[in-house]
């Protein structure tokens, strides 16, 4: 049967500075997840010849954008910042119709991109370089550094607005040009975000946006011989992809991907704090967040109470729509998703592991035609399940219950994955064994797995990244090259 699609206006590319259609002709829908027969926006369904017409647009401004200081490229940001801070209503709307994360998620979300860009802003003031003692007492030797040139930013859609602007901030501020690949499904929000930085009257081709299929748009841009840097964040099947293919041609790539994060629950804990962390970073946002909480390791000692806690705050939960007030849990992006998740549970019950909560659609009429998926909550799960070692992107935790502070740590690490780790414990002992040997490029102690500021560097371990950080004042060390200057009269 045919879908029979409602709304939809039509969002075009910009190249150039002008906003353009596809040369294909062709767009393609944004759907709702919340509600499937209804359109946030039709996008385009680009080319290479496109994607071409951006990296040329974004190769020629380049050069006119790094002579500028820093800080008159700080002041582009400063304007689009808050271009954004008027829009964040609106923006967050967008977000939540094409994505489904709730309103209130989404309005903070938006809130985190305006302040990372204040920030960024501020970064065109900081130095860019040394001055190093030369052994010829008659040179002068210092270091400098230089923009990368055009980056290619490919951004996914479960947050639409801080990742992408988290990545081409700092490309910006640093002297780069970017265009900008998001996700099909949230390719309205990413069009909103390139006006603010439109209307705050960035130079013509310093930011390019190009929307269409990952294989198409996404690959070229990583294939480009004329795209100097390429940042990614999405599946690691997919990131290794980029990687190599940038590889290939010797162009540096930033790979942020997958996560299996736990959260160590010590004897010593304090179980009310510990389970609203556990369900904020494992179920908010329905778990779709590389950083969410997906293995619970539980002491003996308390596992049975934590459970018990566990499950009945997860009973208070709201399933629904992210526009409606009230809605604690909105729909999963889209419907892959959705059939991702279901397949990991169906994995979970077959692997012997016990369904204690959730597990499948909400049975309410006014969800029907969304793709919600309940909490769910699995006990009895072993470290070599599917459900303990691979990342589902959904609102499920696997509970795994150890003897020793030294298993569950080792337990924990026991993954192909090392992005963030939590531990809710007021021993210092703890503490301190947690730190030195959790292998992940984010520790938080007596907070959830989830999260990370603005100003902190951020990035994993194992397959969980490529090993460089994003935010913060690391990012400098992807967006710029080092050169070092031997200067004598």
């Amino acid at each position: 049967m045919t879908t029979k699609f409602v709304g939809g206006q039509t969002y075009l590319n910009y190249i150039n500075g002008e906003w353009q259609a596809a040369g294909t002709g062709q767009t393609v829908p944004s759907i709702n997840p919340a509600k499937k027969s209804e359109v946030v926006g039709y996008v385009q369904s680009s080319s290479l010849e496109d994607l071409n017409q951006a990296v040329a647009s974004a190769k020629s401004a380049q050069q006119g954008w790094r002579k500028l200081s820093g800080a008159a490229r700080g002041d582009y940001l400063f304007k689009a910042a808050n271009v954004l801070e008027s829009r964040i209503n609106e923006i967050a709307e967008s977000m939540t119709r094409e994505m489904g994360k709730t309103l209130p998620e989404a309005k903070g979300e938006t809130a985190r991109g305006v302040a990372i860009l204040r920030y960024y802003a501020g970064e065109g003031m900081r130095k860019i370089g040394d001055v190093i003692p030369s052994s010829d007492s008659e040179a002068l030797m210092f270091t400098t550094r230089t923009p990368l040139g055009v980056v290619g930013v490919i951004s996914p859609w479960n947050f639409p607005v801080a990742i992408p602007i988290w990545k081409m901030a700092p490309a910006l501020i640093y002297g780069n040009a970017v265009v900008l690949k998001p996700a099909q499904e949230t390719a309205v929000t990413a069009a909103k975000i390139v006006e603010c930085f439109a209307e705050a009257g960035l130079p013509a081709g310093v930011l390019n946006l190009v929307t269409g299929s990952g294989a198409v748009i996404g690959q070229g841009l990583a294939e480009h011989p004329d795209v100097n840097g390429i940042t990614f964040t999405g599946s690691n099947q997919v990131g290794k992809r980029v990687g190599q293919a940038a590889l290939a041609r010797g162009a540096k790539y930033q790979l942020e991907m997958g996560g299996k994060n736990p959260i160590l629950i010590a004897a010593d804990a304090d179980l009310d704090l510990a389970v609203d962390a556990t369900i904020s970073g494992g179920i908010r946002s329905t778990g779709q967040k590389c950083t969410a909480t997906s293995r619970v390791i539980v002491m003996s000692e308390v596992y049975e109470a934590f459970k018990e806690k566990l499950l009945s705050k997860l009973k208070g939960l709201t399933v629904g729509h992210g526009m409606d007030a009230g809605t604690w849990l909105g729909p999963c992006a889209n419907e892959n998703q959705l059939k991702t998740v279901q397949s990991y549970i169906q994995k979970g019950i077959e692997e012997g592991a016990m369904l204690l909560f959730g597990g499948s659609s909400p049975d309410h009429p006014d969800l029907a035609e969304g793709f919600y998926v309940q909490p769910t909550v699995f006990d009895k799960v072993t470290p070599e399940m599917a459900i303990a070692r691979e990342e589902i992107f959904g609102p499920v935790l696997a509970l795994i219950q150890v003897e020793s502070m030294e298993q569950a740590i080792q337990v924990a690490n026991d993954s192909d994955f090392g992005l963030s780790a939590s531990i809710y414990t007021q021993n210092i002992g703890n503490i301190l064994s947690f730190i030195q040997d959790m292998d992940a490029g984010l520790v938080r102690i007596n907070s959830e797995t989830a999260g990370v500021e603005l100003q902190a560097p951020f990035g994993g371990m194992k397959q969980s990244s490529s090993h460089s950080r994003e935010q913060g004042q690391a990012a400098i060390e992807f967006f710029t090259s080092i050169k070092t200057v031997f200067l004598k009269a």
